[in-house]
């Protein structure tokens, strides 16, 4: 019988192959070169090294400060490391590029096109981050806002079971058909997510077409916990493939074969984590449209975080607005833009040209991180800042606590990016959503219970040490 130490033996490495060639190999009694033409058959493919030259990519951004060019620096820099990555054919970077990782890592507004390969890394665990506009004609939009800052959920977790919408059961179906998605963990996340918008930049926003004066609901978020859980197990499996197939390249780009059985199945868990995120906006459009009793005139949406796939070719979408109807089957509508709380969102269409591969930016992006942000605006208050920034529009947090990173100020300027996405042929503007207001999570942080434990163990280890001093006092005054 031959075993494994003989396949290694013959200079082979181990590998999850072994198992099903020894089947074989013992099945059919191979020997001699009947067993040698088999394996040199089935072994796998030599090692993947890096390309030797970074494949070239297409700059849609120039720099009007120094602060500008220093980002779009690095972002040049990040994306010349990834384009190295032997699957990796075509890329592209749009005006709201910015980092979002260390060097090599696939900056927001990024475009990165593989073949026969799905990067998880490159989707990031927010996928399917995405926006939906419901025109809901002469509605009232202070009333508008009103009742979708009532039915809406921002922050982590989920909804509260009195408060949850229906899963689908053909939804469910899908979930639990698909090894990444049939856990429990996924499943209740996919019931409890349902209608919720998590932090960071995701908002829910009310405005007037500049065209039609009719009142417009936005929102955007991503896929929360489901998408998350995905990504998680999908970066595993993408480790195990890169350690197999190409270990030079950085674990952040590592990439899932597309042709495999993992490949097929992880592709299938994208799509079905699309529909559950249309879902999630269909949920609080629909309950906001019945609150009011308000008529739907318009509906559309995009995502703006995702893989698509064109034939062999996955091009991958961090923070980019597909505009190719090939890359959107249920496309209804033009495309969405948002730039920042204070400023409109534009309405978008256009077609694929050879510097944009088919997309647009997917926003305003930032030229400082969060943290740089707040420290640069050192000496005002949370509250001048805000009443500064948002002057003219209803502008809410939903933990009523201001999270400045999320102001105007801390996003590149808006004027700016519509004039890269003209000049650089990315989108034509058909219309814009002039700001009424918005809802963001706000600094949900503040108030969060593992900050409240930290806190409260600080300070009764302060009261601790006070007491310890105290009775140390006392024994020296008795002595």
């Amino acid at each position: 019988m031959v075993t494994g130490k003989d396949l290694v033996a013959l200079g082979l490495k181990p590998g999850k192959w072994f198992k099903e060639a020894l089947e074989h190999i013992n099945t059919h009694e191979l020997e001699g070169e009947a067993l040698l033409r088999y394996l040199d058959n089935r072994r796998p493919a030599p090692l993947l090294p890096l390309l030797a030259q970074p494949v070239p990519f297409h700059e849609n951004i120039r720099a009007q400060s120094a602060v500008e060019q220093d980002n779009i620096d690095y972002v040049r820099q990040s994306m010349q490391l990834l384009m190295r990555t032997p699957t990796v054919v075509a890329g592209a970077i749009m005006p709201d590029a910015c980092p979002a990782g260390p060097l090599g890592t696939i900056p927001v507004g990024g475009i990165v096109a593989t073949r026969n390969a799905i990067h998880p890394g490159m989707h990031s665990a927010d996928i399917c981050c995405s926006v939906m506009l419901t025109n809901l004609g002469k509605a009232d939009p202070k009333s508008v806002l009103d009742a979708a800052q009532q039915i809406t959920h921002f922050g982590p977790g989920g909804r509260p079971p009195e408060r949850q919408f229906p899963l689908p059961a053909e939804l469910l179906a899908e979930f639990q058909a698909n090894p990444f998605l049939n856990s429990l963990r996924s499943l209740n996340f996919a019931r409890e997510h349902l209608g919720t918008q998590g932090d960071g930049n995701h908002f829910l926003y009310v405005g007037v077409s500049r065209s039609t004066g009719d009142t417009m609901l936005v929102t955007h978020h991503g896929s929360r916990g489901p998408g998350a859980n995905l990504y998680s197990q999908g970066m595993k499996v993408a480790e195990r493939f890169r350690l197999e197939i190409s270990p030079e390249t950085a674990p952040a780009n590592a990439w899932i074969p597309s042709e495999t059985e993992e490949g097929r199945h992880y592709w299938s868990a994208l799509q079905t984590i699309r529909k559950w995120t249309k879902l999630n906006h269909l949920c609080l459009h629909d309950a906001v449209a019945e609150a009011l009793g308000a008529g739907v005139r318009q509906r559309y949406w995009n995502e703006h975080n995702f893989v698509f796939r064109d034939g062999d070719i996955y091009y991958h979408a961090k923070g980019a607005t597909p505009l190719d109807p090939k890359f959107m089957p249920d496309i209804t509508g033009p495309r969405i833009i948002p730039l920042n709380m204070a400023q409109p969102i534009l309405i978008v269409e256009g077609t694929t040209t050879a510097n944009n591969l088919g997309f647009a930016p997917h926003g305003a992006g930032r030229n400082l991180s969060r943290t740089r942000h707040k420290y640069s605006k050192a000496g005002q208050t949370n509250e001048q800042l805000f009443a500064e920034e948002t002057q003219g529009i209803d502008a809410r947090f939903f933990f009523n606590r201001i999270d400045i990173s999320e102001l105007p100020s801390a996003y590149k300027d808006a004027q700016e990016v519509k004039q890269q996405i003209a000049d650089f042929n990315l989108a034509t503007t058909l219309d814009e959503v002039l700001p009424y207001g918005c809802i963001m999570a706000g600094d949900w942080e503040q108030d969060a219970p593992w900050r409240k434990k930290k806190l409260a163990k600080a300070e009764a280890a302060r009261l601790a040490a006070e007491a310890d001093t105290q009775a140390d006092d006392s024994a020296v005054a008795e002595e």
